[in-house]
């Protein structure tokens, strides 16, 4: 990786590329830190720090810190986040939108502008039910219609101006531009959590029990990271072989390949299915000004992560059960939509192509189907693993953490994805000088 980055500065258009990258990463920094006009952040605060849920601080997380500060950028780029997951989910419904989806980069093109609209759409819808919801508990003084006009639009545009900048980091900088600010803002999280963890389980502690528990805190993080490494990198290789053809005097095909099929195929995006879904009945009664008695409360802890592997309360875990379930269901439907065996079996068909000791048409297909199947349990196993160990930690030793199992796979495949994206620049560079001398 510092190989990679060593030689990027040392290419004039891909060392401009990545200052560009870091002057955008300054500016959505410095929005984080500039609150809506006519709020009261100090009770926007307060209020925060009184949620005993997960969901917000899930949201804060992903926010950098601008949720809990109300800042301008409070909702940042989760409406769009939100906006590409529907678009993804109603190209199974909507043949209109499959089509889109198969038609080039038109359809791209098509694709990414209902989606902007999508996110400013539910930019301002989640602007308007916050600003109502809080103005009415005092975020707003004075409360009017043209100071929620003010707050509402404040923080609609500062979700799109984000959605912006990520586009801009694509065609300007090194690509992956909305994975790259949700990155940024997870990281800008990490040193606070690490100085919690430090003052609760090593701080005010003999040196060898806080030695030991510093050894135990960087093992874990460690490992969780090389976990998702080698999740995102393992590949399942299936061979192909293409027939040779006669035209003229020439032959053709007759080359082996392979198909890689990606263990982890549907990356992060059933952990945040799953912690969207769980976290969503909290959010709508915090909003809505529920305090939760009875068995309206417990099903509201049951489904809060912060209850799971509680020694108090061991019947709140059943909720652990459902969101493992979820991931799983979410890891299967998810690359049901990414990756269609009987489309890839018809396509190595039509070009000659068969595996191996299977014949082509049906067989083609079960068999790729069997072994997706496989791997994708493989996958989602791997990323149960993942999400689910901070929160044993946070339930039996109160590691309360922002940068949790989804974070630290958002992170690290980020990080990968972007080093391979130089890589790829870089390679390009090189056969355009080999071309042009």
């Amino acid at each position: 990786m510092f190989k990679t980055l060593t030689n990027a500065f040392k290419i004039k258009e891909i060392r401009r590329r990545i200052y560009y990258v870091l002057v955008m990463l300054v500016v959505i920094r410095a929005g984080t830190q500039m609150p809506v006009p006519g709020v009261n952040s100090d009770f926007f605060k307060d209020w925060f720090a009184s949620q005993t849920g997960d969901a917000f601080n899930f949201l804060d997380a992903f926010t950098g810190g601008s949720f809990s500060s109300f800042s301008i950028f409070a909702l940042n780029i989760t409406p769009y986040i939100t906006s590409s997951i529907i678009i993804q989910l109603l190209t199974i419904a909507i043949p209109q939108l499959e089509e889109m989806q198969k038609d080039g980069e038109d359809g791209r093109k098509k694709l990414v502008m209902i989606t902007r609209y999508l996110t400013v759409g539910l930019a301002l819808f989640e602007g308007v039910a916050m600003t109502v919801s809080f103005g009415n508990r005092g975020l707003i003084t004075d409360m009017n219609i043209w100071k929620v006009i003010v707050v509402v639009a404040s923080l609609t545009a500062g979700s799109a101006f984000l959605m912006w900048v990520g586009e801009q980091i694509n065609e300007k900088g090194i690509g992956n531009g909305i994975s790259i600010v949700l990155t940024i803002n997870i990281v800008s999280r990490i040193p606070a959590d690490l100085i919690g963890l430090f003052e609760t389980f090593v701080a005010n502690k003999t040196i060898a029990r806080g030695a030991l528990a510093l050894l135990i805190i960087l093992a874990i993080i460690i490992a969780m990271v090389l976990l998702v490494v080698i999740l995102n990198d393992a590949v399942r290789r299936i061979p192909v072989q293409y027939s040779k053809k006669m035209q003229g005097r020439k032959t053709y095909g007759g080359q082996s390949t392979n198909i890689p099929l990606k263990v982890n195929t549907a990356g992060v995006m059933p952990v945040i299915f799953a912690s969207t879904l769980m976290s969503l009945p909290n959010i709508i009664a915090t909003f809505a000004g529920y305090k939760g008695t009875g068995i309206g409360s417990q099903i509201l802890n049951t489904l809060n992560s912060n209850s799971w592997f509680s020694m108090a309360n061991p019947v709140y875990s059943l909720g652990l059960i459902l969101y493992i379930a979820m991931l799983i269901f979410f890891a299967y439907f998810y690359t049901s939509i990414t990756f269609n065996p009987l489309e890839v079996a018809d396509n190595m068909k039509k070009q000659g192509g068969f595996i191996p000791g299977i014949r082509p048409g049906k067989p083609t297909v079960d068999y790729l189907q069997r072994i997706l199947n496989y791997i994708i349990f493989i996958g989602a196993i791997g990323l149960t693993i993942i999400a689910v160990i901070p929160f044993f930690f946070n339930g039996v030793f109160g590691a309360d953490v922002s940068f949790g199992g989804t974070s630290i796979i958002i992170v690290v495949s980020v990080v990968l994805e972007t080093m391979k994206q130089m890589e790829s620049m870089m390679l390009v560079r090189n056969y355009k000088g080999f071309l042009s001398d």
